[in-house]
């Protein structure tokens, strides 16, 4: 066993050990569906605005991303715009409107605050079936946990996935969404401080007598080895090729603000006045965290573009850079960063079959008619015993390692980006209510748009073809609520005539 695969083993089960003990404790707290879902709505702004951050930048930022920038080079660098900042703008756009809307609703998840804000059964429950592309999302992070198994700690991928997907799915099966946001508070933390220490190690590394000088040797180095790799576009990447590409990518971002596994987040806040306070906490912890993108360039510029995966391209840089416990520290660091989207996820999806379509559905519709006190009990037991399902399902998707563990997460965000925005935005900035039926086929429109235009690659981009696809539904949205509004005016005057002609 070499060093680092021993200090790894032992930095991974001193964080197990912590993780499990606050998940054991937050299991005692958890005695409802709606415990489970959002943490009881009583939590405060920085832990919420560090399980944001924690959760928006997954395990894709310290494996994925990374990999991309070394294969691409510096135009991948838009992704850190992207991120800082149509992510921001996503949340301050919509999270204010959204908690002040809930204070009456007092809805536990995306598909119930929009099936009770349109009172639509078809949008609360298409909604919910719709985060089943999030599967895709955990798919993702079971790569990067598998990645790093076999990496570190020598397993094959094969064993370091089910290893990754066995821990998840009993963590998050026992303590839901009191775990999953002290935990991840914790983990953005240690995220924020790997992303530093990355970025300040290649500056310290190839120092050239001043940062300018330093980045500029940098630069002439990847243009050594491919011009495209300085390029503000690169034709190579499949994400920042064009000014459309990028401008697709940072759209995307911002629409990721709204997805299901943050929107939880800020339904759980305990006073909408420390919105700003988490948003804060949420932007400055981003922005540390991201200097890790720079870590695919270093390995570019050490290794020469000799790494055995892309998405290993940053292990294998600190591998070259750091001592072997501090390599252990990264790889436990990136554990936690799989961990920490992954189990939001977990529970947003628990909640869509627990509450979404149990119980403001089949129980409410009176479809299965039981008290409300078992109804309760069976909609926990129902949460958690989704969770291992999503997890097989997520694990059989990956069984077969892809090239770029990044674009598959993209898959999920972009279908449910196109799916719920549309409904979204007219909801919060409309002022009047556009009818149900609208909404439904917003769903519908922009779902079906985005299978169509990236499976059938016409934009082969994910990020690219979710945006696209997200502004079909918004504008469906809007013109249908015209349409149908006018409509619905229409019959009503017919019908008040014939009754007038009838008297």
């Amino acid at each position: 066993m070499s060093t680092i695969t021993l200090y790894t083993w032992i930095g991974f089960a001193i964080f197990l050990v912590v993780m499990f003990v606050l998940g054991f404790v937050s299991a005692r707290k958890t005695r409802s569906v709606s415990d489970f879902a959002t943490g009881g709505g009583g939590l405060g702004p920085y832990v919420l605005g560090l399980s944001f951050a924690a959760t928006y930048l997954s395990a894709a930022t310290f494996l994925g991303y990374p990999g991309w920038t070394h294969d691409w080079g510096l135009s991948t660098l838009w992704l850190f715009l992207a991120m800082i900042g149509g992510g921001p703008i996503g949340v301050m756009m919509v999270a204010k409107k959204v908690r002040k809307l809930n204070t009456k609703q007092k809805s536990l998840s995306l598909p119930d605050w929009l099936g009770d804000f349109y009172n639509s059964d078809i949008l609360r429950v298409g909604t919910g079936l719709i985060l089943l592309f999030n599967i895709f999302y955990i798919a993702g992070q079971f790569v990067a946990g598998a990645r790093i198994f076999e990496h570190l700690l020598g397993m094959s991928y094969t064993s370091g996935l089910i290893f990754i997907t066995a821990i998840v799915v009993l963590y998050v099966f026992v303590g839901g969404a009191f775990a999953d946001i002290y935990t991840d508070a914790v983990q953005a933390v240690m995220m924020a401080i790997a992303g530093l220490a990355i970025f300040i190690s290649g500056i310290v590394i190839f120092w050239d007598g001043g940062i300018t000088a330093t980045f500029t040797s940098i630069a002439g180095s990847l243009s050594a080895q491919d011009w495209n790799l300085v390029k503000v576009f690169n034709p190579s990447s499949a994400h920042f090729y064009s000014v459309g590409a990028v401008s697709g990518a940072i759209i995307i971002q911002w629409a990721f603000a709204s997805a299901p596994h943050l929107f939880n987040k800020v339904l759980g806040l305990k006073s909408e006045k420390d919105l700003g306070k988490m948003i804060a906490t949420y932007v400055i912890t981003a922005a540390f965290c991201l200097l890790v993108l720079f870590g695919g360039l270093y390995s570019r510029v050490a290794l020469g573009g000799n790494v055995v995966e892309a998405d290993l391209a940053l292990m294998e840089y600190a591998v070259w850079a750091f001592p072997a416990i501090i390599v252990a520290v990264f790889g436990v660091v990136i554990l936690a960063a799989a961990m920490s989207t992954t189990d939001g996820i977990f529970v947003s999806i628990s909640t869509v079959f627990a509450n979404d379509i149990f119980l403001k559905f089949l129980v409410k519709r009176g479809i299965i008619n039981i008290s409300d006190e078992k109804a309760q009990k069976i909609a926990l037991q129902i949460s958690r015993l989704a969770v291992p399902l999503v997890g097989l399902a997520a694990f059989l998707i990956v069984l077969q390692p892809p090239v770029y563990m990044g674009d598959v997460m993209w898959i999920g965000i972009s279908g449910v980006a196109a799916g719920t925005m549309g409904p979204i935005l007219y909801a919060i900035y409309s002022k009047k209510k556009a009818p149900a039926r609208a909404a439904e086929l917003s769903m519908i429109v922009g779902l079906l748009s985005y299978l169509i235009i990236y499976f059938s690659g016409i934009v082969p981009s994910t990020m690219s073809a979710g945006a696209l696809a997200t502004f079909i539904g918004i504008a469906t949205i809007v013109i249908l609520a015209r349409v149908l509004k006018k409509t619905h005016v229409t019959e009503s005057r017919k019908v008040e005539n014939i009754r007038t002609q009838a008297n």
